[in-house]
């Protein structure tokens, strides 16, 4: 069966949803503390929008209009809506236009959309604009004064409260403060002769009184840095008063890169970045890994971890201090180094952002501030609404003021502050549903998604969260860790959406890693790769990736890991032959990150060391392992050693980078499956004006290989993976000129070779991808007669070097609309 996406100008013969699979995302507890990431899942099913018409030519189509509601868009765009007409104006969300499948949902879809306004009503009545309510950290916390510092509180249920320290000898009576009636604590504390009375960089802490009489100390909660004494056992974190003076404040010299047509991703962790058992730096990662990124032609570097944690296992996923920089790795200056140098190689950087849960910990976490009051009085749920059972941690309450205060204030300040582009948020799922996701297996049943199981409170916060981040930066980057593929999750707040500019494509991985380690390769389908890579709802944009950290930590295993095992440690040889292990190991991990890329989504990402293939996983320090850092590190000299076969690895993935910085096909809305063979275990497709030919087959080598394409012309190759740079074996000529055929009559598509108006025939030979690009007669264009078609594997740049400023880092972020959607999947071997 074809699934056939076309447009117009007016409507769309479309409407075809493609879910992401079942997957139910936990963070298994192991050794009581470090949390994992365990991803597995079984496919899911698809879900399809509105009426299905089957016509004769097996072509699915679905007619539905795309209109944007005006008004309704006015009122939630407006600075301040009214609530007078509020209830004709969501009659008609936009996102219901997109989707007819929301019909049966309006009721819910209205009632979030009108708990979005009010509370955005009620913020800016109050506070003024929603962007001031997010500049929180200026009221609360410490903040310097004409001629005092002031902090603030929020701390209801406390009936004293003190602030202690280095600068009082810990003495709090010294400095009492005092309760306004919404549980705000302030105290002024007078300069001594016109200098601060709090040290910069001393110690402090927040000691109050609770109801039962006892006394407790905890940090400020909207403090900027904490710290541990590294020479006592199991030290109590300290909360730090930070506030340098010129020249030790970090000053900003390089402006924002531009935002890339299409992300491409390295997330990385700064702490195990070394090639030492050891915590990295903020300063060693900008000034070693960076270039890394730069010279991979990556053009956004993912931070995870930065917000601090104190336990380092849990990879920063139980935050104890939001405002806080993970002190591990250095200052918060450290860390404003570390963006400004990579904005001045070209790199955005985005961070991962944890407001789905907090730690447990009470001593130096947030939590502390729980002594067993109600919700209103409270940052958390009370009682088992406010636990999460799998990962030990405690829940926020979205409804509560002084929370969304606190969230929002807190990705002001990471932007602001230290000049982040955007955010990854971390356990969307968790947020978005009372059960968590919790033996959740989601099929792509809208009940699933709009019932008294989905938490609007939390959906209403996700909404002002992106409105927030995209009023102070509007070229923002982010993007939501969702596993239950939610509609409309990726679309603006003023159609009704949630407002991420893309989800992850979470299903991906888990299907590459029951491939790699449950099927034999007679066993793979094609077709259901391309399912996988292509499930997704074209009206929202996607992150692919084959292989992030989840697949990285320790008890489970990496691509190339799982394809070769113990043979990455003996057999990665440039002086000996191959292994037949290794040989497919090589090879197939190549395809598998490539297919992903360039068939997945609308950006990729990869996990720092996975670009060559590095061959430990990941395992934190931890009382299981004598809490060793040797397995918490990076081995770079491995990619660095020229007779080893991981260079190979590094150089095709610096190359399919490349490819897309010339030819931008990772923002095309042009991609179409012509071919998906079971038989031969070839997959064709074009993305933009591009042709990949895959051929997953381990023995078979196609010589005349007829392939379909759209545009009529010369062809050369683009990009080889059977390249001697890339550790092939050369078997594909660069220097032949392919002439397109015709096919079939003009204007009646199923006339055509697989759907496909013209034809040329290629050699492919087993477990390879080449591409190929239409090569244009003006040789003005930087795709002319003269380009040889393969990309420089130390540098990355494509051999023709004129005309070469063509980059997708300085375009414009247009992306996929309905008007310009082609899509298509095709099976010429089975119906």
């Amino acid at each position: 069966m074809m699934y056939c996406f076309s447009s117009s100008s007016s409507s769309f013969n479309l409407s075809l949803s493609l879910l992401p699979s079942n997957k139910i995302n936990t963070k298994a507890c192991r050794d009581h503390r470090c949390i994992t990431r365990r991803t597995r899942a079984a496919h899911g099913s698809m879900e399809f929008f509105g009426k299905l018409s089957f016509l004769s030519s097996q072509t699915l189509t679905v007619h539905g209009k795309v209109e944007r509601n005006v008004a309704f868009a006015t009122l939630l765009d407006n600075e301040n809506p009214t609530m007078t007409s509020s209830q004709d104006e969501t009659e008609n969300i936009a996102i219901m236009g997109l989707d007819p499948g929301l019909e049966g949902f309006k009721d819910h879809l209205k009632y979030r959309t009108q708990k979005y306004v009010e509370q955005k009503n009620l913020i800016e009545n109050f506070e003024g604009s929603l962007e001031d309510f997010a500049q929180g950290y200026l009221k609360f916390g410490f903040n310097r004064g004409q001629d005092c510092i002031v902090y603030r509180e929020w701390a209801p249920a406390a009936q004293e409260a003190q602030l202690i320290g280095d600068f009082n000898g810990w003495d709090g009576f010294k400095h009492q403060m005092e309760k306004d009636q919404f549980g705000v604590w302030t105290l002024k504390i007078p300069n001594s002769g016109g200098t601060p009375a709090i040290p910069h960089n001393s110690r402090v802490k927040f000691r109050f009184r609770h109801g039962d009489g006892t006394w407790v100390d905890r940090i400020p909660a909207w403090i900027k840095y904490a710290t541990v004494d590294p020479t006592k056992f199991a030290a109590a974190y300290d909360g730090v008063y930070w506030d340098p003076t010129p020249p030790e404040r970090y000053e900003f010299k390089y402006p924002r890169p531009p935002k890339p047509m299409s992300p491409r991703i390295y997330e990385a962790h700064v702490g195990m970045s070394s090639s030492e058992p050891c915590i990295n730096s903020y300063r060693e990662f900008a000034d070693n890994v960076l270039p890394r990124i730069q010279a991979n032609n990556y053009n956004t570097v993912q931070l995870m971890a930065v917000m601090e944690h104190s336990y380092y296992a849990s990879f920063g996923y139980h935050v104890t201090n939001f405002f806080a920089v993970s002190s591990r790795s250095g200052t918060p200056e450290d860390l404003k180094y570390l963006i400004d140098k990579a904005h001045s190689l070209g790199l955005r950087v985005l961070m991962d952002v944890v407001h789905s849960h907090a730690s447990n910990n009470v001593t130096d976490g947030l939590n502390g501030f729980d002594v067993g009051q109600s919700a209103q009085e409270s940052y958390f749920h009370a009682g088992d609404r406010g636990y999460h059972k799998l990962w030990d941690s405690r829940l926020f309450n979205y409804a509560n003021w002084e929370v969304l205060r606190f969230l929002l204030s807190n990705l002001r300040w990471w932007l602001e502050e230290f000049k982040f582009d955007g955010f990854r948020f971390d356990g969307v799922t968790s947020m978005l549903y009372h059960h968590h996701g919790i033996n959740m297996a989601f099929t792509g049943d809208y009940n699933e998604y709009f019932s008294e199981s989905t938490d609007v409170d939390a959906v209403v916060y996700l909404m002002l969260a992106n409105l927030v981040i995209h009023k102070i930066l509007p070229d923002a980057t982010v993007i939501a860790e969702d596993v239950s593929g939610m509609p409309a999750l990726g679309r603006l707040v003023s159609e009704g959406g949630i407002g991420f500019d893309y989800r992850l494509a979470m299903a991906i991985p888990d299907k590459w890693i029951d491939y790699v380690m449950n099927k034999k390769d007679e066993e793979w389908s094609m077709n259901d790769i391309v399912l996988t890579l292509t499930n997704r709802r074209y009206t929202e944009k996607c992150i692919s990736y084959a292989e992030s950290h989840d697949q990285s930590i320790v008890g489970d295993k990496t691509i190339a890991f799982s394809l070769m095992d113990k043979e990455m440690y003996s057999g990665m040889s440039c002086l000996t032959d191959a292994s037949p292990t290794v040989e497919r190991g090589v090879a197939l991990h190549k395809m598998i990150h490539f297919i992903t890329m360039a068939l997945g989504g609308d950006g990729y990402l990869i996990f720092m060391g996975n670009e060559f293939g590095h061959p430990d996983w990941i395992d934190f320090p931890r009382e299981g392992n004598g809490w060793s850092y040797e397995k918490c590190r990076r081995q770079w000299s491995l990619v660095d050693a020229d007779h080893l076969r991981y260079k190979f690895l590094n150089a095709f993935n610096r190359a399919i980078n490349s490819l897309d910085d010339r030819f931008s096909f990772l923002s095309s809305t042009k991609q179409i499956v012509s071919s998906s063979n079971e038989e031969e275990k070839i997959i064709v497709f074009e993305r933009g004006d591009l042709v990949f030919v895959f051929n997953f087959h381990p023995e078979n080598s196609y010589d005349g290989y007829k392939i379909g394409c759209d545009l009529p012309g010369k062809y050369r190759v683009a990009l080889d993976s059977d390249a001697w740079e890339f550790g092939g074996h050369g078997r594909v000529a660069h220097d032949v000129d392919h002439f397109t055929s015709p096919e079939g009559i003009p204007g009646v598509p199923e006339t055509n070779f697989n759907g496909r108006p013209n034809s040329f025939k290629v050699l492919s030979p087993p477990r390879t991808c080449v591409v190929y690009y239409k090569v244009e007669e003006d040789l003005d264009d930087g795709y002319g007669e003269d380009f040889t078609g393969i990309l420089d594997p130390v540098t990355g740049a494509v051999a023709l070097e004129e005309n070469s400023d063509k980059s997708a880092s300085s375009q414009e972020d247009v992306g996929p609309t309905p008007e310009d959607m082609e899509f298509q999947m095709g099976d010429e071997s089975d119906d």
